[in-house]
């Protein structure tokens, strides 16, 4: 192994750890402007994209278990679940676990809607190009699911 496999000490780790944050929050604002700016073309909301993934991932879930994993208040969620609703993208559903908590799925409509939204980004996604390799994507997952690990205890409600 060369000195760059090595784990890095802490003091030498943090400040590697923010040049990271510092590149995944303009990134994620820009993505989520383009989502926004293609959001007329595909009749979806940023909010709604996610409640749909996170649906079509997972299969039915309730509003605080999406808040939760998309560590979003249950308010917005809700919100999110609510606009999914009316043009008929989800359905909600009684819970047999939780009276007060609904069961939220996909419709066939839904499914359509997130699958032709995930068709476009990754048309988006494969003008990527360069040299990444399977291994340079897989370790970027990799800390990036570490930082989100640090975080686990933030209370987004």
């Amino acid at each position: 192994m060369t000195d760059t496999d090595q784990p890095l000490p802490p003091d030498d780790l943090a400040p590697r750890l923010m040049e990271v944050f510092a590149l995944v929050g303009p990134l994620y604002r820009r993505v989520q402007r383009k989502v926004e700016q293609d959001a007329p073309n595909q009749g979806i909301s940023v909010g709604v994209r996610g409640v749909l993934e996170l649906l079509r991932e997972h299969g039915p879930m309730t509003v605080p278990q999406m808040g939760r994993a998309q560590a979003l208040s249950r308010q917005f969620v809700q919100r999110m679940v609510n606009d999914a609703a009316a043009r008929h993208l989800v359905d909600i559903l009684p819970n047999p676990a939780h009276q007060r908590s609904s069961l939220i799925s996909l419709t066939d409509d839904g499914r359509a809607a997130i699958a032709a939204v995930l068709d476009h980004e990754h048309a988006l996604l494969r003008q990527v190009g360069g040299d990444l390799t399977d291994a340079d994507v897989a370790t970027c997952v990799r800390v990036l699911g570490r930082m989100l690990e640090l975080f686990d205890d933030v209370d987004v409600n």
